[in-house]
């Protein structure tokens, strides 16, 4: 009689058991697979926080290049998502001074032979890595709603303010310079001259109707709708507008520094600084 009780009794802590060791089971996996999925998900972030960061190029580079350098960091940075670039645009000899005076930079592009020849002879621009990228043509230029006459240099002496680029440290401004002096106007004219800080800054006086007049570069005033071309300047009057690039010593980036001054020399790069109106370099 007591066995058969107990028979029974049996089954029901054997069902149980089974069902407590069944549970067990399947927290225990589905720990497992917990465990399992948190470690791939800290190995994927690992991945990622260890990933290399971009590497930060900086340019410094004249003023009259920005547009077409902005277009180029475009396409650049779009082929070769492992590298920033950062253009430091000003005016070239202000540029070559912060370049002497120790400012980071991986690359140097100027507007003017004088500068770049600077640095050369200082060691501080790589001789391997330097050349002559582009040249430009000097024009004047007037306000677009201007109604004064400029057919020749000489009618700027009925000219109120003449814009340019302070010959010092801004090329465009030496250009000028010597153009003014080849038709022995400079004198006559120190009355009427306002000094900028940079190409842009010429533009700028002449779209605002704060100068007449003002020698900029055939590509700044490309990219105006506010002004208008007077006179393009006979190029026996000036020094040759010459733009050259290179690669300083003291880079950090080397490497990718040298891949982006190669690549401003191939065509595609070229077909760019020719919608902007710069030439080639023979």
């Amino acid at each position: 009689m007591f066995q058969r009780k107990m028979i029974p009794l049996l089954a029901v802590m054997m069902t149980a058991l089974m069902l407590i060791i069944s549970g067990c089971g399947s927290a225990a996996n589905n720990a497992a697979s917990a465990n399992k999925d948190t470690a791939a998900q800290a190995e994927a972030s690992g991945a990622n926080s260890t990933a290399s960061p971009k590497v930060e190029l900086l340019v410094s580079a004249a003023a009259s290049l920005t547009e077409s350098m902005d277009e180029l960091k475009t396409i650049y940075e779009t082929a070769h998502n492992d590298v920033n670039l950062t253009f430091n645009y000003g005016a070239s000899g202000t540029l070559q001074q912060q370049i002497e005076q120790g400012a980071p930079a991986d690359l140097f592009l100027s507007a003017g032979k004088k500068q770049m020849d600077a640095l050369l002879d200082k060691g501080l621009i790589n001789s391997e890595l330097s050349t002559n990228l582009l040249t430009n043509d000097l024009v004047l230029i007037v306000p677009g709603n201007s109604a004064v006459q400029i057919n020749t240099l000489e009618d700027l002496e009925q000219a109120g303010n003449i814009a340019i680029g302070t010959p010092e440290s801004v090329p465009v401004g030496k250009y000028a310079q010597q153009t003014l002096s080849y038709f022995k106007l400079w004198d006559s004219l120190q009355s009427k001259l306002v000094m900028t800080k940079d190409v842009k800054q010429v533009l700028s006086y002449v779209e605002t109707g704060n100068a007449d007049a003002g020698f900029v570069y055939k590509t700044d005033a490309a990219v105006s709708d506010k002004v208008k071309i007077a006179l393009t300047v006979d190029p026996a009057s000036h020094d040759p507008i010459e733009y050259p690039a290179g690669v300083l010593t003291g880079s950090q980036h080397p490497d990718e520094a040298k891949a982006f001054y190669e690549f401003l020399q191939t065509d595609e790069a070229m077909e760019v600084f020719k919608k902007y109106g710069f030439n080639p370099a023979e």
